[in-house]
């Protein structure tokens, strides 16, 4: 029993255009100057815009970044006083906390810290490099918890 081929099962063709037209491609129809067995490099373009962070992100980061480190700072420095190591831990609170969020608003843009991989790869972190940033975060804050324990 054979069946017909229904409107869907066979290659479409337009009435009174041969299958092989010169000049037409699936993309669309060719150069004139190009011969058609010289293809021509694809170029891919990005449309979506480039992901990065602004202005109006940045801003408080800063601001608070700089407002805390200098709270730390200068009562470190210059010694002011009862309440200097008050401060300096203030200053060194307010300061980890725009790091924090600067780390926060630079991941949801799809940055990552350099030696991890990123967020989609399904790739493992090497415990080495988690390792060594810990080890470097433990002993800032040590030093800095000494430093404003000398205060007193």
């Amino acid at each position: 029993m054979a069946t017909e081929a229904g409107p869907r099962d066979r290659e479409p063709t337009a009435p009174g255009i041969p299958e092989a037209s010169p000049g037409l491609s699936p993309d669309g129809p060719e150069d004139e100057t190009t011969p058609p067995e010289v293809e021509t490099p694809e170029v891919e373009v990005e449309l979506r815009p480039q992901r990065r962070l602004r202005i109006w992100q940045l801003a408080p980061i800063v601001g608070l970044a700089a407002i805390g480190s200098l709270m730390f700072a200068f009562p470190l420095a210059f010694g002011t006083g009862d309440g200097g190591a008050v401060v300096a831990m203030l200053g060194l609170l307010i300061s980890c906390c725009a790091a924090g969020w600067g780390m926060m608003a630079a991941r949801r843009v799809g940055h990552t810290w350099p030696g991890l991989p990123t967020r989609a790869s399904g790739e493992r972190p090497d415990w080495r490099v988690i390792a060594l940033y810990l080890s470097v975060a433990a002993a800032l804050v040590a030093l800095a918890v000494w430093r404003v324990a000398r205060l007193r």
